[in-house]
């Protein structure tokens, strides 16, 4: 599947911050250089899902805030359900 993202760079933590219309919102605290942030959102996103980093591929927004991501064979209903149950919760 593939999955629209929106990456916060310089946050102070890794964390999905949940949907934001039709994209999800990923945050790192790692700086946008040399590949480090992007580094950040596959492992980020990859712990989020529950899947291996190696299943995480950007395929498109390299050097963009707005990526493209495939997350291997999940479905939208899978992706759904497992961002839901890692998304940060109010007060806490």
């Amino acid at each position: 599947m593939r999955l629209s993202l929106t990456v916060v760079t310089k946050s102070s933590r890794n964390a999905v911050a949940g949907w934001v219309g039709d994209s999800v919102k990923v945050c790192v605290a790692a700086a946008p250089e040399r590949g480090k942030a992007n580094a950040a959102v596959i492992d980020t996103l990859a712990r989020a899902l529950g899947v291996s980093r190696d299943q995480v591929r950007i395929v498109s927004g390299q050097r963009s805030r707005r990526k493209i991501v495939d997350v291997g064979d999940l479905e939208e209903r899978e992706v759904r359900e497992r961002l839901a149950g890692s998304a940060p919760r109010a007060g806490t």
